[in-house]
């Protein structure tokens, strides 16, 4: 197989080259290896390309078999890698234990070959951080990747492997999905184990799964990762049939609630609206109800939120600095996640008490404002992906924890919603502004129901085929 194969397959078809003897893991390891040598100087997408690669274990025969992978370097762990959460307060931390997100990996037969950059502690939208500097959007390298799962995204824009690791817990996978022309998946609340150690992390605000560049490759990702295991805090519906057999389903007449106005301080930039209004329009065009909807939350809700979430961050790095034997200081922290980690110690951090209170009314507002609906059209972000070094990094020193906080309610707006709610949703990369820079859209769904978004995302990718389009970086 040539390079240039490789990185126009996506992983479903690499699997299935795999399967059918027309190419060994190997190959397709020492192809990645290739793509990671040829673009990741450019992008730096890929923090370390593991010396041992080419020994990954994975499942043979798994609907990913042979297929190369890369971990985002925060959350999903692997037993003795490094996992340094892109922070210099956690360089050279080491994972103790598998995660069962990896565990799964390898039984469907992906082989993780390395790990990829993220905002410090995740903390960010945006791409880039003292410990690791700045990943390049393979679309224009003077623009942010999206955050956090930074590199994950920018490695499969610019074909390194086809699906990565990711993890959102605030709009973490979509924000550069959207912004990298992917596809980008955050699961319902509980459909991915975080076990064994961070089980319904922050409150189910943050789940486990991947990016990829096709609707096939989102299934048969859902089929692999989904499961709950002892210890988890509760069992979620479970599917009626794999997610991949959902691609033959017909999709039905759904009711589709269109967020056409800004639900945050920032104003949707025209191409974005004009991008949701010809969803819209495709929608109505299937046979489907659309409706305009109203926002569903007021921002000083969310911001309260996000607030609220920082004296227990707080209390977390502490407890980790202190079993690493480090300390918290200008020199371990980044300017923005100092102040944040300084707020959470402070008299005006809310109680645990309040703040679950604070969440439950939250997911009851926004469950009863969009239950008359089916799914939900939003965009994913109500701009395109901006330059490095705006005022949303957590490298700028000149805003306060509470300015940061609301800056980033306001920024993404659509999309920290539902990691509070717990509803499934994915960024499609259904247009490009004039510039031919990605515009994602988001699809909402109900709780619990990935299958109608598997349905309706396979419709899209039919009606606006996006393979077609390449990034100015690319392998091959």
């Amino acid at each position: 197989m040539r390079l240039s194969e490789y990185v126009e397959s996506d992983a479903t078809s690499l699997a299935s080259l795999v399967n059918a003897g027309k190419v060994t893991p190997l190959e397709l390891t020492r192809l990645a290896r290739e793509a990671h040598n040829e673009v990741n100087p450019r992008i730096n997408a890929v923090i370390e390309f593991y010396e041992d690669a080419e020994t990954a274990v994975g499942a043979d025969g798994g609907p990913f078999h042979g297929v190369p992978f890369l971990r985002k370097d925060a959350g999903g762990t692997e037993a003795g890698r490094l996992q340094e959460s892109g922070s210099r307060l956690y360089e050279t931390n080491r994972a103790e234990a598998d995660s069962y997100f990896f565990r799964r990996a390898r039984e469907a037969g992906l082989r993780t070959v390395g790990r990829t950059t993220l905002t410090e502690l995740g903390s960010s939208g945006m791409s880039e951080s003292v410990l690791n500097g700045i990943t390049g959007n393979p679309w224009d390298l003077a623009r942010s990747a999206g955050g956090s799962s930074s590199g994950s995204a920018a490695a499969v824009a610019a074909g390194i492997t086809p699906i990565a690791h990711g993890n959102d817990g605030g709009g973490s996978i979509r924000i550069p999905a959207s912004w990298c022309g992917l596809v980008g998946l955050n699961p319902s609340r509980g459909r991915i184990s975080g076990g064994p150690t961070t089980q319904d992390a922050s409150f189910g605000f943050s789940r486990e799964f991947v990016l990829c560049r096709t609707v096939r490759d989102m299934a048969a990702a859902l089929d692999a990762f989904s499961g709950s295991y002892p210890g988890d805090p509760f069992i979620i519906v479970q599917p009626s049939r794999p997610y991949v057999e959902e691609l033959s389903q017909p999709t039905g007449t759904l009711r589709v609630g269109v967020a056409r106005t800004k639900w945050g301080a920032i104003g949707l930039e025209s191409e974005v609206l004009q991008a949701v209004d010809r969803t819209a329009s495709l929608l109505e065009e299937m046979g489907h109800a659309i409706t305009e909807i109203d926002p569903p939350y007021a921002p000083a809700d969310r911001a309260r939120i996000s607030l609220g979430r920082l004296s227990l961050n707080a209390d977390s790095l502490e407890n980790d600095a202190r079993s690493m034997g480090k300390t918290i200081n200008a020199d371990s922290l980044e300017p923005i996640n100092l102040k944040l980690y300084e707020y959470g110690r402070s008299s005006q951090a809310v109680s645990i008490g309040r703040h679950l209170e604070n969440i439950r009314r939250f997911r009851v507002d926004v469950g009863t404002a969009i239950d008359a609906f089916d799914v939900l059209l939003t965009p994913t972000m109500p701009i395109v992906a901006p330059p490095h070094g705006g005022i949303y990094s957590t490298t700028n020193p000149t805003l306060s924890a509470v300015e940061f906080m609301e800056a980033n309610a306001a920024l993404y707006q659509y999309v920290g919603v539902f990691s509070i709610t717990g509803h499934p949703s994915v960024s499609l990369p259904l247009a490009y502004n004039a510039n031919g820079l990605p515009i994602g859209l988001q699809i909402v769904g109900r709780f619990g129901d990935e299958a109608t978004l598997v349905r309706i995302s396979r419709d899209l990718e039919e009606t606006c085929p996006w393979r077609h389009r390449r990034p100015t970086v690319r392998a091959g």
